[in-house]
């Protein structure tokens, strides 16, 4: 059994790579629809949705990597001549489509891992090389673009597969020639006549790309996902200091993998006289909009009733005095979230130029005890604590 092609017949290496292309695919794309519409409202369900899903990018990887060399292995083989070359239409038609699952067989899995490695969270990947690629940020505009251009390449894959196995169906059976027989079998059929080229069926490959990418842009496919809830329209406060930078962070723990993500619109009302020496030194009244979270893939989910339920409870607040110790600051105080109120004692480190402050905070909440998650009760899915990063710059108002 030759291991390489000839002009009539497909080598043993061929028929390998293409049956074992062909099994991994048939498997991923089932896999997928199937996690999608999975639901994930308890443990369970989110730990099964996850592990499809987990399957699903790691068969992708495995294709993408079969899919490069199989490329590089047909550019050094000659292709056997078509059975029915003076049918120029079909035959024409016959190698764009080809040219089409080649590269949907390359582009599709690759935008799906660089959206997985743009974007926080959830289902990872399961090779110990780790979740991240090189250049690739963490971004919600990079994990929009290759979210749409995955989707586009999934279903022109996903179409091509179908007129590929119609195609194999006709030759079997209408035509009942050898073309099935060649790629099962490496059967001998045809006459040994030179290929008759592919530049234009790669061409007209091309230009279908380019329509149906163009499409998929004017339909908004490569734009941010948009959230389910409207963050709420926070008010302007009073404050004799003024944040003019900062973040407020946080950081969960999904199937043992760090999701950070940040409230993008958040006020902070700040009285505080740095001359005092002990005790009380100011108060703050933080306000932050909970819909304004970003959580990379689980954003929605975040937002859902199960957790935070921006929908309800559109806002969290911190009220606290500052109070000046021996070794720092703390403020002491409340925290509110879904209307559960909860004793707050947070340190933190100020640094002070003049009429500038800088400060830095850090510590872990228990979500179960402001109701978040509470259908997640298996720390494997989901971990009880959550870590929360705040970092701001104010300066001093102006005395009116």
């Amino acid at each position: 059994m030759p291991l390489s092609n000839t002009a009539t017949t497909y080598g043993s290496v061929t028929r390998a790579f293409h049956w074992l292309t062909a099994l991994l695919v048939i498997t991923l794309i089932p896999v997928a629809v199937v996690a999608n519409r999975l639901p994930y409202e308890t443990s369970e369900q989110l730990a099964t949705k996850a592990w499809l899903f987990s399957l699903h990018k790691t068969l992708g990887v495995a294709v993408f990597a079969v899919a490069l060399l199989r490329i590089l292995w047909a550019i050094s083989q000659p292709k056997p001549s078509p059975l029915h070359h003076e049918k120029r239409m079909q035959t024409f038609l016959a190698e764009t489509a080809h040219w089409l699952l080649y590269g949907s067989l390359v582009l599709a899995p690759l935008s799906g891992w660089v959206h997985h490695a743009a974007t926080e969270g959830f289902a990872p990947i399961w090779w110990p090389f780790g979740q991240n690629l090189p250049l690739i940020p963490k971004s919600e505009s990079v994990a929009a673009i290759t979210y749409g251009l995955h989707w586009v390449f999934g279903k022109v894959m996903a179409a091509t597969i179908a007129l590929h196995i119609l195609g194999a169906l006709k030759h079997q059976l209408i035509d009942r020639d050898a073309t099935l027989a060649r790629m099962t079998r490496g059967a001998t059929a045809g006459s040994p006549l030179s290929h008759t080229g592919a530049a234009k069926p790669a061409a007209a490959a091309v230009a279908i790309w380019a329509a149906v990418l163009a499409g998929a842009g004017a339909f908004g496919l490569y734009q941010p996902h948009a959230s389910t809830v409207q963050a709420a329209t926070l008010d302007e406060v009073a404050s004799d200091w003024a944040v003019q930078e900062g973040e407020i962070a946080i950081t969960v723990n999904q199937f043992n993998s760090d999701v950070t993500g940040r409230f993008a619109d958040w006020t902070a009302a700040i009285q505080f006289d740095e001359t005092a020496d002990a005790g009380t030194a100011g108060n703050v009244e933080t306000q932050i909009a909970i819909g304004s979270l970003t959580l990379g893939s689980v954003t929605d989910q975040a937002m859902g009733a199960d957790y935070f339920n921006a929908a309800d409870f559109p806002t969290a607040t911190f009220t606290a005095d500052l109070i000046r110790q021996t070794d720092g600051y703390v403020a002491d105080g409340t925290l509110t979230i879904k209307d559960q109120s909860v004793p707050l004692t947070l340190p933190f480190t100020l640094d002070l130029d003049g009429d500038t402050a800088r400060m830095q905070a850090q510590t872990t909440l228990d979500r179960r005890d402001f109701g978040i998650g509470d259908n997640m009760t298996d720390e494997s899915s989901l971990k009880f604590g959550v870590t929360v990063d705040i970092n701001l710059t104010a300066t001093r108002a102006a005395p009116e």
